[in-house]
């Protein structure tokens, strides 16, 4: 054994010498022939994969598609289940597998059923939409390079089915596990472009019908808006991040550092997975992918490091339609009438069955009826609503990782979100080896400015548009059209000059607000409303964390050891403010006695003192942090403050709670009485009480909910009878804290809180939640010297 362990790591070296020892003009003459003629998807490829602790794989390949083939690969190997299960979503066959009523995981779009997910996904498909953009030249379209990664990860994927007998549960014997196109990887790239835009309307668009007899009436201005706002708010506070990068006037020695936190589903086809991928001499980057693509997300290099926050761009508009008053699929445009596209989709169901539906579609989009179960949008026999989205054209964001994987500075990350224009829905953030740091809200956004808006909102979209930035369009008028920037890739989105931008702070921050606060100092202005707000409150999350990194950059001298503390301090900002009162008022309470919302009197004296002695924090065994969390999420969604926002204060206003209010009283009693019912001690320690089950074993976790303010943030599952919060469905996730030295081996270190496998049977199943649970990281392996002396090293080669 112990020989042929060495034979591996001996070929594993030869080929990284061979490789980085290639001549220029073999290595050009490679990429000249790679150009003219693409390899088969089921031959041909092949990768070394070197696997270091905690099963983190590290990829060298000659060329991308070679490198998408060893990806595939050990993903497959990892995630094999949660991947085939997003490939039957976006093949649109959940019905036929799963039934037409389950439901989907909601990675992939927000469909509450597996029919409506099918009916949109296979009209996709039907319509030749990712073919369509495969085949479009770059810079409108994926890059060769892109293409390349695709087809090499479907092998790959293949590969590994053929080769392996799957062992996890969740899909060992099932017949929906299957071979995957190179057009299936981009369909699965495609739906998470579209999941702010039509994936949000997956089931409007699905169930939008024409009227059969007469339906009058329309939304009502004031309920839509204020459900817009809250939907649109919902992205950024259930799946969120926090990302801060520190300049070289900050650090001890004049160099970037980067702290990246994105909150991400634990569960389902949305997670991160972790490796490093090496081309020598071309390509050498290490960080966290989004399962089902081929290239890192949030990651570093020797050089660079990034991650991205969830963005408040608004992804789609509404164009309101004036109907013909004969025949409500036609509509007019400037008088003209013109009809709508008639797409007839069919499903096949579990029972052997087919459901037929037919979609309807406009110049603008899809005629859609909802935006979720709160957002109504009726087709009458007078009106009826297209939804745009620009992201349907974009099938770029690979190639704006790809472009992060290469860039040498801040200035490369910049360029490249400049030249593919490729990210969705996200903001990123960066700092790099020579002390530079980066913000922008470099989004793919209709391009609805302020102007368009108040010349072509309809009385709808002049209450929505400026309360959520949802922008609902004259779509009778010609001269509403969006238009075109000169320096925007395709039409109708938003040029890079447009987009908000902060260079160069000390720090730059962002916690899913707008782009207004990046740098409490040097705050961002003059973006219109879709991109976010200007001078707005901010969430708890954002003020705790800009007053925590705000603090940092005074005190200066910071190393990678000072990201670390940030990520596991848990310090509790809505504690900060409210805990003293709270603990006050309650032990002035007439009788130590508060009445509950049921009416009933509780003796809450006890929660007094448990109040009083909490240390602010949601540590596992922090005393005080469950009692807190269950009376302040009571009150969070309209808590009464004293002193309002100020927008010359915003990190510090709203403040100081008005014990006095009636409802606060009542959500003292109704935690106090809650707790006890389940047996949970007023005073346990969090981690007794919130922690997920892993094969048996109860593991701790830190870290608390959107509302309490918490940088490390988790949204657990409520489950009194089971013992309290017993599972995590969002929170941090891919974690990485990056600064660098004089070498060329980033000081790196990185946890993946939920692991890097679904599999129970996989030893790497759990091992990072337990590193999660008790505050530690891994050490990242990016050098050569140090992949090559890991204890745990593991070396595979793998070939189609």
């Amino acid at each position: 054994m112990r020989t042929r362990f060495r034979r591996l790591v001996v070929t594993a070296v030869a080929l990284l010498t061979a490789m980085a020892t290639l001549p220029a003009a073999a290595s050009e003459r490679q990429d000249r022939l790679d150009q003219r003629q693409e390899r088969p998807a089921h031959g041909g490829l092949s990768a070394v994969i070197r696997y270091t602790e905690y099963g983190i794989p590290h990829i060298v390949a000659r060329d991308y598609a070679d490198l998408g083939f060893g990806t595939g690969w050990a993903q497959a190997a990892d995630q094999v289940c949660a991947l085939a299960d997003g490939f039957v979503t976006v093949r649109g066959e959940r019905s036929r597998f799963f039934g037409p009523d389950a439901a989907p995981d909601f990675s992939l779009s927000s469909a509450t059923k597996n029919l409506s997910s099918d009916l949109y996904f296979r009209g996709v498909r039907e319509a030749g939409t990712v073919e369509r953009l495969l085949a479009e030249p770059a810079p409108a379209g994926p890059s060769r390079a892109s293409k390349d990664l695709m087809r090499g990860f479907a092998a790959g994927y293949n590969a590994w089915l053929r080769q392996h007998r799957i062992t996890d549960p969740a899909c060992a014997g099932a017949a929906w596990v299957r071979p995957v196109t190179a057009t299936d990887v981009a369909a699965r790239t495609y739906a998470l472009a579209v999941l702010g835009g039509q994936g949000r309307g997956v089931d409007g668009i699905t169930a939008a019908q024409p009227p059969t007899t007469t339906v009058t009436g329309g939304p009502d201005a004031g309920r839509t808006a204020r459900a817009a706002r809250e939907l649109l708010a919902a992205d950024t506070s259930d799946m969120g991040s926090n990302a801060v990068a520190f300049g070289g006037s900050t650090t001890a020695n004049g160099r970037g550092l980067l702290l990246g936190n994105p909150h991400y589903p634990w569960q389902g086809g949305r997670r991160f997975w972790q490796m490093q991928q090496t081309i020598p001499g071309k390509l050498n980057v290490s960080g966290g992918a989004l399962l089902g693509t081929a290239t890192v997300c949030i990651g570093h290099n020797d050089r660079v490091a990034w991650s991205h926050t969830v963005a408040t761009g608004v992804t789609l508009d509404l164009h309101q339609l004036t109907l013909d008053a004969s025949d409500p699929t036609v509509y007019l445009v400037d008088g003209a009438p013109e009809r709508m596209t008639r797409r007839t989709v069919t499903v096949p169901a579990k029972d052997g069955t087919s459901v037929t539906r037919t979609q309807w579609w406009t110049r603008y989009g899809p005629v859609v009826t909802s935006l979720g179960a709160t957002l109504p949008l009726p087709w009458t026999n007078t009106t009826a609503y297209a939804l745009d989205d620009p992201n349907v054209r974009n099938l770029r964001a690979s190639d704006t990782s790809l472009g992060f994987a290469t860039a040498r500075d801040t200035d490369g990350v910049l360029d490249s979100l400049r030249r593919t224009q490729g990210l969705p829905w996200v903001n990123t953030v960066a700092a790099d080896s020579r002390g530079h740091t980066l913000f922008t809200q470099s989004q793919v956004l209709p391009r609805i400015t302020d102007e368009l808006a108040q010349r072509c909102s309809t009385p709808l979209g002049k209450a929505t548009y400026p309360s959520s930035g949802l922008a609902v369009l004259d779509g009778s008028r010609g001269d509403c059209a969006l238009g075109s920037d000169a320096d925007a890739v395709q039409p109708g989105i938003f040029g890079p000059a447009k987009m908000p931008v902060l260079r160069d702070a000390p720090y730059a921050e962002n916690s899913n607000d707008s782009a207004w606060l990046a740098n409490v100092e040097r705050p961002l202005t003059g973006y219109e409303r879709i991109f976010g707000t200007i001078g707005t409150a901010r969430s708890l999350r954002t003020r705790g964390a800009l007053e925590d990194v705000a603090a940092m950059a005074r005190r200066g001298g910071l190393t990678v050891r000072d990201l670390q503390a940030q990520q596991y301090a848990d310090r509790v900002p809505a504690g900060d403010l409210v805990a003293a009162d709270a603990a006050k008022a309650c032990a002035a309470l007439p009788g130590g006695t508060a009445t509950g919302s049921g009416g009933t009197a509780v003796d809450v004296r006890e929660a007094c003192g448990v109040l009083a002695g909490w240390e602010r924090t949601a540590n596992t065994d922090s005393r005080g942090a469950l009692l807190f969390d269950r009376f302040w999420r009571r009150l969070a969604a309209s808590p009464l403050w004293r002193v309002p926002f100020s927008a010359a204060a915003p990190v510090h206003t709203p403040n100081t709670l008005d014990t006095t209010a009636p409802a606060f009283a009542t959500a003292l009693a109704d935690a106090v009485a809650e707790l006890r019912a389940a047996g949970i001690p007023l005073d346990a320690p969090l981690g007794a009480h919130q922690f997920v089950v892993r094969n048996g074993p109860r593991i701790p976790v830190p870290g608390g909910t959107e509302s309490l303010g918490v940088w490390n943030k988790v949204e657990p599952v409520w489950n009194p009878a089971g013992g309290g919060y017993t599972e995590v469905t969002t929170g941090s996730s891919y974690v990485q804290a990056v600064g660098f030295d004089r070498s060329r081996c980033p000081v790196a270190r990185t946890v993946l809180t939920y692991s890097q496998s679904s599999n129970p049977n996989s030893s790497h199943y759990s091992d990072q939640t337990r590193l999660f649970s008790t505050g530690r990281w891994v050490t990242s392996r990016f050098c050569e010297k140090d992949i090559l002396s890991s204890p745990a090293l593991r070396v595979v080669r793998v070939r189609s």
